[in-house]
């Protein structure tokens, strides 16, 4: 036996030393291997050269498959590798990455479920929010952060001292400005590929259905429902999912609706405004400042999860967060047949990502 895996051995630094194919010397080394075992298969006991390739049968099929493990362990490593792998960029296509885009997003690229096709999916997005306070903050820095092209805010408020115990987008110098310009400011200065588009005004029922058309997604990080219904509303009517957050004191809740693919609009969760009292704004209730973060950049996470098609999203699903005892919990919310917002909405197959 020790014979035939030296001349193994011999034939294979022979084929390296010819530079031949690898896949021409594994084909030799096959062929040697079949013929010793057919060698001592086929041959009677005590033949001269049976006796010369072990005499035995079994040892060279252990052998064999103990390389046919390490063989088939290998290519599929290779195979996992391939599909950890991002996809190859065009530099020629509109919405390629450019080499310092490519090293800025480099730990969303190695990531299975986005990649390459799904960070240009990120830069090719465009999304609005709605809001540039407590959760408008932190939901504008990761967007920015994470690549998604073009980036709209509206909010009519300017920067105040009482805002940046949680309004983290906004420093002590911008006091005074108004928040959708401090917060273009703080997204340029962290990401220089994005575009950022201000709107330094108030939300308007007659010019929302225009501003929605220019976006794929919207986020809304309002304080009040009259702000929410008219942002359900408008997204509603231009069919656009909507990723609404909620904070007061140590509790949040945040959910994504879209009538269009069979979930249900904000106001089939919520049909009525609370009564006056039961939801105070944080001026007067107050907040815990990292509870914005929380939810602001879970908000975020869904955004990107919305955007790329990776995991699975809240639509019909409200999650709630109570930062006081560290729990979370997620409820189920369906459509209201009755909805005075979306009832007439039918429902379509969601778009398959590609």
């Amino acid at each position: 036996m020790g014979f035939v895996l030296f001349l193994m051995a011999a034939l294979w630094g022979l084929g390296w030393l010819m530079k031949a194919p690898l896949k021409a010397r594994l084909v030799m080394i096959g062929l040697l291997y079949a013929a010793v075992v057919l060698t001592n298969l086929v041959l009677p006991e005590g033949a001269e050269l049976r006796g010369a390739t072990g005499g035995d049968v079994r040892p060279w099929l252990v052998l064999g498959g103990l390389v046919a493990l390490g063989f088939g362990y290998g290519v599929l490593v290779r195979r996992l590798r391939r599909r950890s792998i991002p996809e190859p960029l065009d530099p020629s296509a509109p919405d390629s990455l450019r080499e310092a885009e490519l090293n800025r997003y480099a730990r969303h690229i190695v990531l299975r479920e986005i990649g390459g096709a799904g960070q240009k999916r990120l830069k090719a997005a465009r999304v609005l929010v709605v809001g540039a306070g407590g959760l408008g903050s932190p939901v504008l820095l990761y967007l920015a952060a994470a690549g998604v092209g073009t980036i709209g805010v509206i909010d009519d408020d300017r920067v105040d001292g009482s805002n940046l115990q949680r309004q983290v987008i906004h420093r002590d110098e911008m006091i005074g400005t108004p928040k959708v310009f401090s917060a273009q400011r703080a997204m340029e200065a962290l990401n220089p590929f994005i575009t950022v588009r201000p709107y330094h005004r108030r939300l308007e029922a007659d010019s929302a259905a225009a501003l929605f058309d220019d976006y794929d997604l919207i986020l809304d990080g309002t304080d009040n429902f009259d702000t929410r219904y008219l942002v359900n509303r408008a997204a509603v009517a231009a069919g656009k999912p909507l990723i609404s957050g909620a904070i007061t004191q140590w509790e949040g809740q945040i959910s994504l609706y879209h009538p269009a693919s069979g979930a249900p609009c904000f106001e089939c969760v919520f049909p009525e405004r609370p009564a006056p009292g039961l939801a105070p704004a944080c001026a007067e209730a107050g907040v815990i400042g990292p509870l914005p973060g929380v939810i602001g950049t879970m908000m975020v996470l869904e955004a990107i999860k919305e955007i790329t098609g990776a995991g699975t999203g809240l639509r019909g699903r409200l999650l709630i967060h109570d930062g006081l005892d560290a729990e979370s919990r997620v409820i189920r919310a369906t459509r209201r047949a009755d909805c005075a917002c979306c009832a007439a909405v039918t429902a379509r197959p969601a778009p398959v990502q590609t």
